[in-house]
């Protein structure tokens, strides 16, 4: 049965219910809906704003903070289709994330090669989205599905928005944004850590019980 959509739930504030279903670990890819056309056009972007801003002499290019805003709002786009058509997807639930971290890094990549903004800082943020990577991996591997927690959602958005500010001027607002978002992907990462501990832990609990009684 198609949800009903409150204003709040269409602009995905409202998450009450938790995932779709047809969202969750065993459900089918359904590679072919409109919202994954929105990730896979996302995608398709980021060796084009790579190339632009890489090729800009000082990484401060309109047309490269352009297309580094139009992927960052892509991510809002397909959620909003998905919630608006209903087509849902285990595969657009696996590659919204992994696109938002391609995007920071691609980010990062530009502003650290022009020195854009704190390197040690977009090291620590290269280096956080590469252990959530490997995180993620290893979690589908056990059998554990990551659900994504709030402080990872919105911890995305001042990191996004100081990648875009600094690739059009200089500011010290695009410096506090980014230690602001660095700190909330620094807890969130922590968070994560802490479920994929208890997953494992009643793994291990579950297994022993399973030896005991056989």
């Amino acid at each position: 049965m198609k949800e009903q959509l409150t204003r709040k739930r269409l602009l995905g504030i409202d998450r009450a219910g938790g995932p779709p279903p047809a969202t969750q670990k065993g459900q089918p890819l359904r590679p072919l809906t409109i919202p994954n056309l929105v990730s896979y056009t996302r995608i398709a972007l980021l060796p084009v704003f790579l190339v632009v801003a890489l090729s800009s002499d000082d990484g401060r290019e309109f047309w490269a903070a352009a297309l580094f805003w139009l992927i960052a709002w892509g991510d809002q786009l397909d959620g909003l289709l998905a919630r608006v058509t209903g087509q849902y997807s285990r595969l657009g639930a696996l590659l919204d994330p992994l696109t938002d971290r391609a995007l920071v890094l691609a980010g990062a990549v530009v502003c650290f090669h022009f020195e854009l903004l704190p390197r040690w800082a977009l090291l620590a943020l290269a280096a956080r989205e590469l252990f959530m990577l490997g995180l993620t991996q290893l979690g589908l591997r056990k059998g554990m599905d990551l659900g994504i927690n709030m402080v990872g959602r919105w911890a995305v958005w001042p990191v996004m928005f100081a990648i875009f500010l600094t690739l059009l001027t200089d500011s010290w607002v695009a410096d506090a944004s980014l230690y602001l978002g660095l700190a909330m992907t620094l807890w969130a990462t922590g968070l994560y850590v802490r479920e994929g501990l208890r997953f494992l832990a009643r793994e291990r609990q579950n297994s022993s019980t399973t030896a005991k009684s056989s």
